[in-house]
């Protein structure tokens, strides 16, 4: 049974819940979203399985998950990424926020996320019960795709993508 960390407002631990008891709630809880580019700055979206419990067979971010209790992000990140992509990377702290979302199967996103980026040039080995396909993509080819076809992508992607390329923006700016 997987948990996942309920947080207050400044992500500081209130307890623990069965992840999918926390997201029948809708209550707010730890997560991260991680967003990994090639040197030709496309981004690595997965296509999540489709028998996941929610969002099965959306786009979405290169990996997101919760931290397990007693583990860090920065430690959640990089194991998640592994287990799901079979690869890990340098991460880069990008941005958090709180969101919350309704999805599929009456259950409602609310998350405390840490937003993390990183490089990887390479294909990945994913983990198919987790991920069905992967891409690299074009940051305007996506945008446009995502303006087109929004019921292809995950509703947390579509509020943390803007989020990431304002990040990228401002680095490319300095």
């Amino acid at each position: 049974m997987k948990e996942v960390i309920l947080v207050n407002e400044f992500d500081q631990p209130l307890g623990v819940l069965e992840k999918l008891e926390a997201h029948q709630k809708g209550l707010l809880h730890r997560a991260f979203s991680i967003f990994i580019f090639n040197d030709e700055n496309e981004l690595m979206l997965q296509r999540r399985a489709f028998d996941k419990y929610h969002s099965g067979g959306l786009w979405t971010n290169t990996c997101c998950s919760h931290p397990d209790p007693n583990e860090t992000v920065e430690v959640a990140c990089h194991r998640r990424l592994k287990e799901e992509m079979g690869f890990d990377t340098a991460l880069e702290f990008v941005t958090s926020f709180i969101y919350k979302a309704e999805l599929d199967q009456q259950l409602t996103e609310h998350e405390f996320d840490h937003v993390y980026i990183g490089k990887y040039n390479d294909r990945p080995v994913i983990n198919e019960s987790e991920v069905s396909e992967w891409k690299f993509v074009n940051l305007t080819d996506l945008e446009n795709d995502m303006k087109m076809n929004p019921d292809h992508y995950t509703v947390w992607f579509k509020i943390i993508f803007s989020k990431v390329k304002n990040h990228l923006l401002s680095q490319t700016q300095r």
